[in-house]
């Protein structure tokens, strides 16, 4: 078998093994889709209407407006739980046993990252299915969902990575659940909640500038049937960039090149 062969088998079993993990424990799942659906009810119910209205709409254009940015925003917050469970495996011990046994070194934060971008990616299909039944409608053509799914994946992918990277780092479960506390921060002071348009000129300038907005704005653009100019590329780029430094961080810190 070749090397890369025994690093695909490796890793499956990892994830295989995180995999079960979830499902013993589903409350995490289903917590990483109860924040964004209760945002969206807030957000809904008890501003639509006077934000609605403020952007030239009312509750059921604030709806249309505040979907994918909720979605992306619960995709930021579900990378906590990767943050937490890589930091448990780490004081516990487990990866110490991992590093004496036969297996490719990188299938330990393989099977940590792959299993909770498939936790996150269900959990938004939960929101979605909630956003759907409360009013949300979408004019995106079956091409334009699965390039939706698509962008989701990839945004899932690059904060899970740097959140595993922050899991190596962190000395305790506790410190692991409030590193990833900035980037779920993040999409607040974007456009996934008002457009970046309406805020003040220093906070525009930021909202404009962060990873996020144009990944909410692609979202939005994919989902409504409109044009996403040049934000599909700014994502994309943006992803890239965070997944390969959270990988090259985290390879770092197992190889022992970096202080615990």
């Amino acid at each position: 078998m070749s090397t890369l062969t025994y690093a695909v088998r490796d890793s499956t079993t990892m994830l295989r093994r995180n995999l079960k993990h979830a499902l013993r424990y589903p409350s995490v799942s289903l917590g990483a889709a109860m924040m964004p659906i209760l945002m969206l009810l807030l957000f809904v119910y008890a501003f639509g209407d006077s934000i609605g209205a403020g952007m030239g709409g009312g509750r059921d254009a604030y709806l249309e407006y505040l979907t994918p940015g909720i979605i992306v925003m619960g995709v930021a917050a579900g990378a906590m739980s990767t943050s937490i469970a890589v930091c448990s495996d780490m004081t516990e011990g487990i990866i110490n046993r991992f590093r004496t046994m036969n297996i490719t070194r990188s299938a330990f934060m393989t099977g940590h990252v792959v299993g909770s971008v498939v936790q996150t990616m269900v959990s938004m299909v939960l929101v979605v299915g909630f956003a759907l039944a409360i009013g949300f409608r979408s004019d995106a053509s079956p091409l334009e969902w699965l390039a939706a799914a698509g962008l989701l994946t990839a945004i899932a992918f690059a904060v899970t990575w740097l959140s595993a990277a922050l899991g190596l780092i962190s000395r305790t479960v506790e410190s692991a659940s409030n590193k990833p506390l900035l980037v779920q921060f993040l999409p607040f002071l974007g456009s996934a909640f008002v457009p970046a348009g309406s805020m003040s000129p220093g906070l525009r300038w930021f909202a404009e500038n962060q990873p996020f907005t144009p990944m909410t704005e692609t979202l939005r653009g994919l989902l409504s049937g409109s044009a996403i100019g040049d934000n599909g590329w700014i994502a994309l780029a943006w992803c890239a960039g965070i997944s390969l430094t959270g990988y090259l961080w985290s390879r770092s810190l197992l190889n022992g090149t970096t202080e615990r």
